[in-house]
């Protein structure tokens, strides 16, 4: 049984990382999401209780996904987990060469790979950053984030 990891901020979960879910819910036997408090994001627009609902509630359909939080390092917790491999999705270029330092530092200290699985065009302009500005200003993002995410943020900021 092949597991992997994908660790991630989610914050919130949009449908570019339930993409990336059920893609590897398609190619893995198990796949644990783990939500992490980044402090390099600054301050979290959802707390990471709310976060690990909105993942659960988000991936509710696919029998072979189990939801997380952690506070630890990424290979700590892939390890803890069991996680053969750890997934991460690539939107564009860009996000190629920050992923792939970590990536190396990651098979570095643990031995774990990284295994990297590109995102569709209509996602790969989704990112969590604009999702969250786009709510706090009052504009739509219904369509670029599961109905979870959207009731969440529109009880959040109601327009």
């Amino acid at each position: 049984m092949t597991s992997v990891l994908y660790p991630g901020s989610f914050d919130p979960i949009h449908n570019g990382h339930l993409e990336i879910i059920e893609e590897a819910s398609s190619l893995f036997d198990r796949v644990v999401v783990a939500a992490m408090r980044n402090p390099q994001k600054g301050e979290p627009m959802f707390d990471l209780e709310e976060r690990k609902e909105m993942l659960a509630e988000s991936c509710a359909h696919l029998d072979n996904v189990e939801i997380t939080q952690f506070s630890t390092l990424v290979v700590d917790l892939a390890k803890e987990v069991g996680a053969d491999f750890i997934v991460k999705g690539l939107r564009a270029v860009s996000d190629f060469e920050s992923e792939l330092q970590m990536a190396q530092m990651n098979k570095g200290i643990s031995g774990v790979y990284t295994l990297f699985i590109p995102s569709a065009s209509d996602h790969s302009f989704l990112a969590s950053k604009l999702i969250r500005e786009i709510a706090r200003f009052g504009g739509d993002v219904s369509a670029m984030v599961p109905p979870a995410v959207a009731k969440r943020l529109e009880e959040k900021y109601p327009s």
